[in-house]
């Protein structure tokens, strides 16, 4: 949903929660600077205003003028202080908000990576928490930090984002609001110092905050809030149909996980995102053959399996390790006997003759899943895997 057309802050409260679960509202933006947060706290004021019971769990204005005068009277829960290496530091306090049990809670910088000794690694996980107790929460994020974007990201920005959010917390929001500021407007902003200190300026609209750059970020962010209206537009016309009733997923996709770990990452991603424009659940199987057990391959290669396997279900799918002599008679298999309609894979990289030896996966799948459709995905040999 564009800047323009927002809903009203009551259309947020309207919406209807599942049982004992609040609502997730969020705002996504391009880049650094374009609002989330001055946003949020105007719906802030906007929601008390008409007696809704709001609260600022975290905020960050940056040292942004305009942002710390739009927090006003606003009440601010207090943040939890936690002491590390002999360093003081202010975390979002969960336990309080909790105890407080406002109607809404602010909370800004989804992808933060929490202190250590907080409860959570991550403020989403400390979202989820506080929505798993019935209070409804407003956040802010940027689109670079989705985690299906990540490979993708590197490539338009060549930064490594490191802080991301998975894309199964977002599938779960029930509103999601884009603030789109032009590109060129967006970099004014930047040059009159209304977004980094002064001293950063110069080296940031070079980098980050090239043109090229914001308008593919841009264009990333207005496909994200595309996606969730239709996606709740089909949960809406799935629930019609079913009477009031939310009817079961139908479509259901499976991504192989490979020991050889190279491109899975990216594989994950790409499954990640065919997952979400089909409304699918979707299946993340390793299969763990004689010459690929636990004891037989690298360190190295087993880390980077079990870190793919975290990705997976990061990215909200239901990982499966299974061992069989045959990787394509299991993977044809569990397909079956999960419903599976589509298996997607990546392409080998091995030499033919070692594919002569071993199989080639891909090809003995089209070949053997006939009832099946196989889609074979290409990913980038230079972009390694999380």
């Amino acid at each position: 949903m564009s800047d323009d057309k927002r809903l009203e802050p009551e259309a947020f409260l309207d919406l209807a929660p599942e049982p004992q679960r609040g609502r997730l509202k969020v705002y996504i933006g391009a880049a650094a600077g374009v609002g989330k947060t001055y946003r949020m706290l105007e719906e802030a004021h906007q929601l008390r205003d008409r007696g809704v019971d709001v609260v600022l769990g975290f905020v960050e204005t940056h040292h942004r003028r305009e942002t710390e005068e739009r927090i006003g009277d606003l009440e601010l829960v207090p943040r939890r202080k936690i002491k590390y290496r002999d360093v003081e530091l202010e975390e979002m306090d969960v336990d309080a908000i909790i105890a407080r049990k406002p109607d809404v809670v602010i909370v800004d910088e989804l992808a933060h990576t929490n202190a250590p000794g907080s409860r959570h690694t991550k403020r989403y996980q400390d979202v989820e928490e506080i929505v798993g107790t019935g209070i409804n929460v407003i956040t802010a994020i940027n689109i670079q930090h989705v985690e299906s974007l990540n490979a993708l990201m590197r490539r338009v920005t060549g930064i490594d984002v490191r802080e991301t959010v998975p894309d199964s917390l977002l599938a779960r929001a029930d509103q999601i609001v884009n603030i789109d500021v032009p590109v060129e407007a967006l970099r004014e902003r930047l040059r009159e110092g209304k977004i980094y200190p002064r001293e950063q300026i110069e080296n940031a609209l070079k980098n980050f905050f090239k043109p090229s750059n914001l308008a593919s970020l841009r264009e990333l962010a207005l496909r994200e809030v595309a996606r969730s209206l239709d996606r709740q537009r089909l949960d809406r016309e799935s629930i019609k149909r079913e009477g009031g009733h939310r009817a079961n997923v139908i479509e259901r996709i499976m991504v192989g996980l490979s020991s050889n770990a190279a491109d899975t990452g990216q594989l994950l991603r790409k499954a990640s995102r065919i997952a979400g424009q089909l409304n699918a659940e979707w299946f993340a199987v390793h299969i763990e053959t004689p010459n690929e057990s636990v004891k037989n391959i690298g360190t190295s290669d087993f880390v980077a399996l079990l870190d793919n396997i975290n990705v997976a279900s990061d990215l909200g799918a239901e990982t499966v390790w299974l061992k069989s002599d045959d990787v394509v008679k299991a993977l044809i298999d569990f397909a079956h006997d999960k419903g599976v309609s589509k298996v997607i894979v990546g392409r080998t990289h091995q030499p033919r003759w070692r594919r002569w030896l071993k199989g080639d996966v891909p090809a003995r799948l089209v070949a053997d899943a006939t009832d099946l459709d196989v889609e074979i995905v290409a990913t980038d040999e230079r972009e390694d895997s999380r």
